[in-house]
C-alpha cells in the first residue's frame, strides 16, 4: 500500500553551471548495510472487516418460504460483512518492541500482524498515529531478542548522497533498493508538515512505511509516497518523511499515545519577491501573518496582521512550512524569541508556546472511552454502549434514563428474538448496570450460573423483563 500522487512534471532545458565540487565515491556495493539492516525490517499485514449494513443485502423474515435465501446472500453467522487486505513495512526503533510504519497502512484495520524476515509474526498493537504526518507505532510482544535500527540526523543528508530503502513491495519481503537523494525540503501538497526527502530509490506498493537509510546505516526517512502517473509504478520520484520529524513524533505517539504540537495562533501567506522588497529585504524569504488569533499566544505577544516573521526560537524562516514545523516541534510552554518587520523596521517578541487543540484520533477516542469503562462491549450474543451525551442526543434518550444502550444482537443468539437494538439494559441478573465495564461483568457472572439471564429492558420508555435461557 502506497500513496500516489498524480503530479505533472515539467522538464526545464535551462543551461546548469558546472561547480568544482569533488563528489564522493560511489559505494563498492550494499551488502554488508542490507546483512546487517534487513532483520530490522518487517512486513506489517493489516485486514479490515467492512460490515454489512441492512441495506447492502437482501434479507427476508423468518419463517418466510424464502427464508432459505438469507444463507445465499451472505446473512449467517461469519458472514456479516467482507475483508479488506493490504501490506506495509517498518522498522524496529527499540528493544521494547516499538515499530514505525505510515498511517495510511494501519488506519482503520481490525488486525495487524508484523512479519519478521526469520518468519517469526506477531499480532501488534497500535500505540497511536498521526495523520498529519502519516506516522504510526506499532507494539509487539517478542519473546526473543529483536534487532533495531538507529535513529540517523536526516537535515545533515544532503542532495546526492547515496540511500537505500528496505521494504515489501508487492508482497516481496526484504527487498532492497539503492539511489541518491534527488532533492530536499519537498512540498507535495499532502498537509501543513510536508517537508519531505525525494529520492531516485525505487519505491512501490508495500514500501509505505520502511525505513530509507544512509551510508551509515541510520533510517533518515519513513518512505511514504511516490509520483505514479495513471497509477503505475515506480518511475524514480519518491518521497519520505525526514527522521527529525518522524522520530520526534514517534516519541510523542509512544509516550502519550497522541502528539502534541505546539500553537501561536496566526495564518500565514508565502513572501513573494515583490512583498520581500516592500518590506526591505534583499530576498524573498519568511512568513508574512494576514491573521492573528484573538487571544492566542500570538496577540498576547504583541504580533499584528502585516508583520513579516523572520525568525523564531533563533530558527530562520525561509518560508512559511518552515515556521508551522518550528512552532509544532517547539516544547510546550517554551518561550520563544520572534524576530519580525514591521513598517520596514525589525523588531523582536516573546511568544509562549501553547499546545495545538487537534482531533483526537478514534483510537485516543477508545483508549479514553476503556479508561471510563465506556467502550463498547459483546457478550451473549448482545452489544452494548455507553450512554453519552453524544448517544443521547442522537436517539433522543432521555436524561433520565440510566444502564447501556443495545447496538446488535447476534443471530441465532439467546437474545436474538427478545432484545432490540435501540432498547436500554437497565438490569441485569437483578444489578443496575451503568457503564458497558458494568455491563459485560454482570453478563459473565450471570452466565457462569448456567441459569435463565434476568434483564430489565427500558424500550422507548416501557419496561419488559426478559429471561434469557442459556
Amino acid at each position: 500500500m502506497l500513496r500516489s500522487l498524480a503530479l505533472a512534471l515539467i522538464l526545464s532545458t535551462a543551461p546548469v553551471a558546472v561547480s568544482d565540487a569533488v563528489a564522493r565515491p560511489a559505494p563498492e556495493g550494499f551488502v554488508e548495510l542490507s546483512k546487517r539492516l534487513s532483520p530490522s525490517v518487517v512486513n506489517i499485514s493489516t485486514a479490515q472487516t467492512v460490515e454489512l449494513g441492512e441495506e447492502d443485502v437482501p434479507r427476508f423474515e423468518e419463517g418466510s418460504p424464502l427464508e432459505r435465501f438469507n444463507d445465499f446472500f451472505g446473512n449467517r453467522p461469519g458472514r456479516d460483512g467482507r475483508v479488506n487486505k493490504a501490506l506495509g513495512s517498518g522498522f524496529l526503533i527499540d528493544e521494547m518492541g516499538h515499530i514505525v510504519t505510515n498511517n495510511h497502512v494501519i488506519e482503520g484495520a481490525d488486525l495487524i500482524e508484523v512479519s519478521f524476515p526469520n518468519g517469526d509474526t506477531y499480532e501488534a498493537e497500535l500505540v497511536g498515529r498521526d495523520p498529519a504526518t502519516d506516522i504510526a507505532v506499532l507494539k509487539i510482544e517478542a519473546s526473543t531478542d529483536i534487532p533495531i535500527v538507529e535513529w540517523g540526523d536526516s537535515d545533515a543528508a544532503e542532495v546526492g548522497e547515496w540511500v537505500i530503502a528496505i521494504g515489501n513491495p508487492f508482497g516481496y519481503a526484504g527487498t532492497v533498493t539503492a539511489g541518491i537523494i534527488s532533492a530536499r525540503n519537498r512540498n507535495i501538497q499532502q498537509g501543513s508538515y510536508d517537508d519531505f526527502i525525494q529520492t531516485d530509490v525505487a519505491i512501490n506498493q508495500g514500501n509505505s512505511g520502511g525505513p530509507l537509510f544512509n551510508m551509515d546505516g541510520e533510517v533518515i526517512g519513513v518512505n511514504t509516497a511516490i509520483i505514479a502517473p495513471g497509477g503505475g509504478g515506480s518511475v524514480g520520484i519518491s518521497f519520505s518523511v525526514p527522521s527529525d520529524l518522524a522520530s520526534s513524533i514517534a516519541e510523542q505517539l509512544i509516550e502519550y499515545g497522541e502528539t502534541r504540537r505546539g500553537y501561536i495562533g496566526i495564518r500565514t501567506q508565502p513572501v513573494s519577491a515583490d512583498l520581500a522588497a516592500a518590506y526591505g529585504l534583499k530576498s524573498k524569504r519568511g512568513a508574512l501573518i494576514r491573521t492573528v488569533v484573538a487571544d492566542s499566544p500570538a496577540d498576547k505577544a504583541g504580533l499584528q496582521k502585516g508583520d513579516l516573521i523572520l525568525t523564531i526560537g533563533g530558527r530562520d524562516i525561509k518560508d512559511t512550512r518552515v515556521l508551522f514545523r518550528a512552532v509544532a516541534e517547539a516544547a510546550i510552554d517554551a518561550d520563544l524569541e520572534v524576530e519580525y518587520v514591521r513598517k520596514k523596521k525589525r523588531r523582536t517578541a516573546t511568544v509562549r508556546i501553547e499546545r495545538l487543540k487537534e482531533e483526537v484520533t478514534e483510537e485516543e477516542k477508545l483508549r479514553r472511552e476503556v479508561e471510563a469503562g465506556n467502550a463498547e462491549r459483546t457478550i451473549g450474543g448482545l452489544s452494548v454502549e455507553a450512554l453519552t451525551d453524544e448517544v443521547r442526543s442522537a436517539h433522543r434518550i432521555e436524561p433520565t434514563a440510566t444502564g447501556v444502550r443495545v447496538v446488535k444482537v447476534g443471530k441465532r443468539t439467546r437474545a436474538s428474538g427478545k432484545v432490540l437494538k435501540g432498547d436500554i439494559i437497565e438490569e441485569v441478573a437483578f444489578e443496575r448496570v451503568s457503564t458497558p465495564a458494568e455491563f459485560e461483568e454482570a453478563m459473565k457472572k450471570a452466565l457462569e450460573e448456567d441459569t435463565p439471564v434476568q434483564l430489565l429492558i427500558n424500550r422507548n420508555g416501557n419496561y419488559i423483563f426478559y429471561a434469557l435461557n442459556g
